[in-house]
């Protein structure tokens, strides 16, 4: 197991890693992680929901992602209030004290162990990774995410800290210190992530820190620049950094409840474009095209949108002709109403305008949720959008349902959906063809979709466009660098003792 002194410690990464290297050694391996509060979700292959950073771990292991790799999800939705996820399939809305007395010490750690029995009868390693810290005194025994776990399966531990954000062996240290004598025991070696530094200035403060708490420091991890892989949770975004001086930008509406922005990353590996995260009305001046992301929450994000002034501007732009793209709860912004009677998704019931770009109504009329993977393409209503890069995999994650108004065209054609044909259409497309909206995700991962919206959006032939690629085959050149990385920088024997088992080295 794979714990940290704090979220955005390294964990998902080194589990990762840890898979393939696990992997490349001839063992079947899967990934765990007993709980995950994430807005980044993926849709396994039988249509259930699932962290983001669960399917990448299956994917450097080489097997299908399954709900057993996560069988919690929580989605923020605001308000101390997050949707449960258990097992794939939405169970309902719990605020933070009831999902400990009323969830996790009950349904929840059943369905972890029962999880985790199920995975551990089938492949040879289980890398296990926590949850933000394990040291959480408020919530120390309520805790399903962590020690709990390592107990339930007599699993030793790995403890990684962030030397990057400073402070590094006092969070190591107390840590250490605040955990029970028998959860102390079963950490086995110390790792150090995201150093930028020369080793030798470190030294004495790692023997030190040995000596201190009796433990091993088994790897000094160093910062690996420009991994394009997907991000687990919204602390990433803290971290964006955008290029100046290219000629385009696309400026995403950092909505407060954002989810699934991993649907842009793909952009931020082209030499040609300039990302940004707005959040107010000026900083849209200059951009090329908009889009609104996903929400875990449409009504009140909607509401956020129209109280920051950026509603009007939105539509003051795409009138004037700037292109606009809306996925999922984008898509369902564009139109020209949400209707929610009951208060199913905001908690506030009642018929919000839309911002009227798209002739198209959103109805909330009961707690559901759509996950399924898609085989989609174009339908060539907008030239943005055009089938020349041909068919390619999504995957739907949404609440509510949307109907098309007055003779409004769709937006891509969906002619496969959890592995059966079909003929069914998705999205929406205006009549001048500038704004698009649709409940696809993932669709910008496909190169061929990427380079005819660059193409429209510099006013070229695709001909002269850096030729781009999936984004699957970008993730694994990454991979291969920071399994590399691991490899050289962590010590393998002592981990194939840990574990007590034979790795290969490569």
């Amino acid at each position: 197991m794979v714990q940290g002194t704090s979220s955005h410690s390294g964990k998902s990464l080194l589990v990762t890693a840890l898979c393939k290297i696990f992997a490349d050694s001839g063992y079947t391996v899967a990934p765990f992680k007993a709980q995950n509060m994430s807005l980044n979700s993926y849709v396994t292959k039988d249509g259930r929901e699932i962290a983001r950073a669960q399917a990448l771990q299956a994917l450097a292991a080489g097997v299908e992602p399954t709900s057993d790799m996560n069988p919690i999800l929580l989605k923020p939705k605001g308000n101390m209030t997050s949707q449960i996820v258990l097992n794939g399939k939405p169970l309902r809305d719990i605020g933070a004290s009831g999902y400990y007395s009323e969830f996790a010490k009950k349904e929840g750690i059943r369905s972890v162990k029962e999880s985790l029995q199920r995975l551990m009868a089938n492949f040879d390693i289980v890398v296990i990774e926590g949850a933000g810290s394990p040291a959480e005194i408020n919530l120390y025994d309520q805790d399903i995410a962590n020690m709990r776990v390592a107990d339930l399966v007599d699993a030793p531990v790995l403890l990684i800290a962030d030397i990057d954000r400073g402070g590094v062996f006092a969070s190591i240290y107390g840590t250490l210190r605040l955990l029970k004598q028998n959860h102390r025991a079963r950490i086995r070696g110390l790792i150090i992530n995201k150093f930028r530094g020369e080793r030798r200035i470190l030294e004495p403060g790692l023997q030190q820190l040995e000596r201190m708490t009796k433990k091993k420091i088994v790897g000094v991890l160093p910062y690996v620049e420009d991994l394009n892989l997907p991000s687990e949770d919204s602390v990433s975004l803290e971290e964006f950094r955008h290029r100046d001086a290219v000629p385009i930008e696309i400026a995403i509406v950092r909505l407060p409840r954002i989810s699934n922005f991993t649907d842009f990353e793909p952009f931020e590996a082209l030499p040609n474009v300039r990302v940004r995260y707005i959040v107010s009305p000026s900083e849209l001046d200059t951009s090329d095209l908009i889009i609104l992301p996903g929400t875990k929450n449409t009504v009140q994000d909607l509401l956020w949108l129209r109280s920051k002034g950026l509603a009007s501007k939105i539509c003051k732009i795409a009138k004037g002709g700037t292109p606009v793209i809306g996925i999922c709860g984008g898509y369902q912004m564009l139109g020209n109403y949400v209707i929610d009677k009951s208060g199913i998704e905001g908690g506030k019931a009642g018929r919000f305008d839309g911002l009227c770009l798209l002739k198209v109504i959103t109805r909330f009329d009961k707690y559901d949720k759509v996950t399924r993977r898609v085989l989609a393409e174009p339908t060539g209503t907008s030239s943005m959008l055009s089938n020349q890069g041909g068919r390619f995999q999504a995957y739907e994650i949404h609440m509510g349902s949307t109907l098309l108004q007055n003779g409004t065209k769709p937006a891509f054609r969906i002619v496969q959906r959890g592995g059966e044909a079909i003929e069914s259409l998705d999205g929406a497309v205006s009549d001048d063809g500038l704004v698009v909206g649709t409940y696809l995700h993932g669709i910008f991962e496909n190169a061929g979709v990427r380079e005819t919206l660059i193409g429209f959006l510099m006013n070229t032939n695709l001909s002269k466009i850096q030729h781009q690629r999936d984004s699957v085959d970008m993730w694994k050149e990454s991979l291969d660098r920071l399994v590399r990385s691991v490899r050289e920088n962590l010590d393998m024997p002592e981990i194939g003792n840990i574990i007590g088992l034979e790795l290969r080295s490569n």
